[in-house]
């Protein structure tokens, strides 16, 4: 143990069968990490407070599928972690309504880690 305070981390986890091209994933990547901000001033202030402090780390990853998504959303809501579904509104690659993007976070790297840190990064 270095005495350092805990790291805080977000993962943002694209749902890789819908195949995005680059342009769309980053927006849908861009909407995960701005509700988690607004989630994150509302109910956990502190965990913001660190992962700003920190430098506001954070990653892009892919899992396979909606439900590798929901389960990793099971798993992190399980660990304490914040999660948000961004669900596209349908106006170009995919229908109304599909969700994209699962946002893990801010919280400690160590947490999250355990719940997407097997994931490749996008």
């Amino acid at each position: 143990m270095t005495g350092r305070p805990s790291e805080y981390k977000v993962v943002l986890v694209v749902r890789g069968e819908l195949r995005l091209t680059a342009g769309k994933a980053a927006v849908q990547v861009a909407h995960g990490a701005v509700m988690l901000y607004q989630l994150a001033e509302r109910r956990h202030g502190a965990a913001l407070e660190a992962w700003l402090r920190g430098g506001q780390k954070k990653i892009a990853v892919v899992a396979p599928t909606l439900a590798d998504l929901e389960e990793l959303q099971r798993q992190a809501r399980a660990r304490g972690i914040p999660t948000v579904f961004v669900e596209d509104a349908g106006l170009t690659e995919v229908p109304p309504g599909t969700r994209t993007v699962l946002g893990l976070g801010p919280a400690p790297e160590a947490e999250v880690d355990r719940v997407s840190g097997s994931l490749p990064l996008l």
